[in-house]
């Protein structure tokens, strides 16, 4: 891989940016379900996390909902992005850096032409590649970048009301920085790397049951709607989604803590 910031992939560049900018900034209707959704886990001062913030979808809509964001994200053309969109809002909070198990530095494998797939893990982009649906993404470019830990930013920012985790392969070592429970979550699920977002589930298991415990619902790709009308418990969930993962569709895992709040 090449270092990342050549002049000659400006191109590819732009373009990885602007399809990112279409998919989630320029869909009204998604937004407005985004909305009722996130109104079940922020409101008007609360708390969010967006580790993977990429170019801010998530952040414009919790801010909509009057939330405090902390967006989290190492890729310096999406912060550019987020810095143009969300810098002067005092109410967000851009942290340049990847999430991990431990602070310290790591390499980012940037994908010039699709920035939604950088990732710290080298596992997930072999996993990954050997579906047809990744059989055009090239991992171009590498960039050393700052660790911080979720107990660090929860020491630095408060405990969040809602935890976004979309890192691409790296959720479980997002999660092992994490000591104690949430009271929301969601992270990736992405049919190739079944077994990862398996391994992912049981972590979250096991922090959330000094706390009651957590249940969970599923949402397709970008759909910001529910698949079950109720929440199900662990092994419910598993069932649904491998009920998913013939499809190939991808999609979010949300965890809330059965003990807490409802809006």
């Amino acid at each position: 891989m090449e270092t990342a910031g050549r002049g000659r992939d400006l191109p590819r560049r732009a373009w990885g940016l602007a399809r990112s900018m279409v998919l989630y900034h320029g869909q009204p209707g998604k937004h407005r379900r985004a909305a009722r959704l996130y109104g079940d886990f922020l409101g008007p001062g609360d708390l969010g996390f967006d580790v993977g913030a990429h170019v801010g979808g998530r952040v414009r809509t919790w801010r909509k909902l009057g939330a405090r964001v902390v967006a989290i994200e190492p890729q310096p053309d999406c912060l550019r992005v987020l810095r143009l969109f969300f810098g002067r809002d005092p109410q967000v909070t851009l942290v340049p850096d990847a999430v991990g198990a431990q602070a310290g530095q790591a390499s980012l494998a940037l994908s010039t032409a699709t920035p939604t797939v950088s990732t710290l893990s080298q596992k997930w982009i072999d996993s990954v590649t050997t579906d047809q649906s990744f059989a055009r993404v090239r991992w171009d470019q590498t960039l050393q970048v700052t660790v911080t830990t979720l107990d660090d930013l929860i020491a630095r920012h408060g405990v969040p009301a809602f935890c976004k985790i979309d890192v691409e392969g790296f959720e479980s070592e997002v999660l092992a920085g994490l000591t104690h429970p949430v009271p929301a979550l969601s992270f990736e699920y992405l049919p190739p790397a079944h077994d990862a977002a398996v391994e992912v589930l049981g972590q979250v298991e096991r922090l959330g049951a000094p706390a009651g415990g957590y249940e969970y619902n599923y949402s397709p790709i970008e759909t910001m709607r529910y698949a079950q009308d109720s929440w199900m418990n662990a092994t419910e969930l598993l069932q649904l989604i491998e009920r998913f993962r013939p499809l190939g569709r991808s999609g979010d895992v949300y965890a809330r803590l059965v003990t807490g709040p409802r809006r």
